[in-house]
């Protein structure tokens, strides 16, 4: 089969590859009908993320049609067609009969730190991703759902992380009726947090990003107040102007491990990779919001120490919340809020790229060329 593989840091191509084969009686064989380039792929792509090994294959959003079945998969057959959420869960561990998805502790020989996720490293596991033709999907009994006849593809593709990702950062925010909310970052993710914090009650919405053409979209898709802090001497300054100097309520950083803003934090986390990321979104938002106020961090960032302002967080007693979305646990209110026609994931859709031409994909999202904001990928099998 055709799958992108990882050759180094801004190094991917595509190569033939060993198609997926059954491993265990739960396995699925999907045939990958689209997939997705996420923001966080690009932590990988620019080597932020450890023991990203050469040969592995990028892609946590994809859905496809059942191509093969292990003997003891009951809701599952051939010919189905899937949506895949990005965690690898087994359905029956503390966590998972929790709903914490993302933190099952049987997929993953590095749970003690995070679950198992599709294409995103040895790190969570090591299984290969969904941008290739074909992915071996473990616990195909859990994991997987069947799409709706009513959802149209490129909704239920970004509704494997995506806009799961987004409404559960605002769900992590606990807004009540009236608050303000921040949110740090216009990329996907962002917009879609933006949006669902109007659906959770919002009284306003700021969207902080440096630029312009996700801005714009920050208006026109989730209606918020924008802010460029290119344009601003001091960002932070500006948020205390606009709160009446109290500070916001909810602060949702969607940034994570590659923020720019600080030129210093910037080259000692990306490039001289001497912290696990890029402090300056989460620090703005420590910075920005009230005393007693909830910040949600939604952004990716590495396992190693991050310069952090914690010390101010703990005396303006901010409460943190934070986790890898368990996708499936939001799916029913999603479902929902897509048919009703609150949310329309593929809005932010701006690109398509063939399978055969993601080095190019890669690069255009990275450099954010071309008014990039979410691209898809078509395999040549689809």
């Amino acid at each position: 089969m055709r799958a992108m593989v990882y050759r180094g840091p801004y190094k991917v191509r595509v190569e033939d590859k060993e198609r997926p084969s059954i491993e265990h009686p739960n396995d699925a064989i999907v045939r990958v009908q689209l997939a997705a380039i996420c923001g966080s792929d690009l932590h990988l792509y620019h080597g932020m993320m450890p023991d990203t090994r050469i040969g592995h294959t990028f892609g946590h959003e994809f859905i496809g049609v059942v191509d093969e079945v292990g003997s003891s998969v009951q809701n599952l057959q051939v010919g189905d067609r899937v949506m895949v959420p990005f965690n690898i869960f087994c359905g029956t561990c503390w966590y998972c009969a929790r709903g914490l998805y993302s933190n099952c502790h049987n997929v993953n020989p590095n749970a003690t730190a995070v679950g198992g996720i599709y294409g995103y490293s040895h790190t969570t596991g090591g299984y290969d991703g969904g941008q290739s033709e074909y992915v071996r999907v473990p616990f195909a009994d859990v994991g997987p759902s069947k799409i709706p006849d009513w959802m149209a593809d490129e909704d239920a593709v970004l509704l494997t992380d995506m806009t799961a990702t987004g409404y559960f950062g605002a769900q992590l925010g606990d807004i009540v009726e009236g608050d303000v909310v921040i949110v740090f970052g216009a990329g996907p993710v962002g917009l879609v947090a933006a949006k669902s914090a109007w659906l959770m009650g919002a009284g306003r919405v700021i969207v902080i990003d440096h630029l312009d053409h996700r801005l714009e979209k920050a208006r026109t898709f989730a209606h918020a107040e924008v802010y460029n802090f290119t344009q601003h001497g001091d960002i932070v300054l500006e948020m205390k102007k606009a709160t009446d100097y109290l500070g916001a309520d909810v602060a949702i950083d969607c940034v994570g491990a590659e923020a720019d803003g600080n030129f210093i934090q910037h080259v000692t986390s990306s490039k001289l990779k001497l912290q696990g990321g890029s402090p300056v979104a989460l620090n703005w938002a420590i910075d920005s919001v009230r005393k007693g106020a909830t910040i949600s961090v939604m952004g990716a960032y590495g396992p190693l120490v991050s310069a952090v302002k914690f010390g101010d967080a703990m005396n303006k007693g901010l409460t943190f919340h934070t986790n890898q979305c368990p996708v499936k646990r939001q799916w029913p209110r999603l479902f929902q809020h897509v048919r009703d026609g609150y949310l329309k994931p593929s809005e932010l859709v701006t690109h398509r790229v063939p399978l055969e031409e993601i080095a190019e994909g890669y690069h255009i999202f990275s450099a954010k060329l071309d008014g990039c904001i979410k691209p898809l990928v078509v395999p040549s099998a689809a």
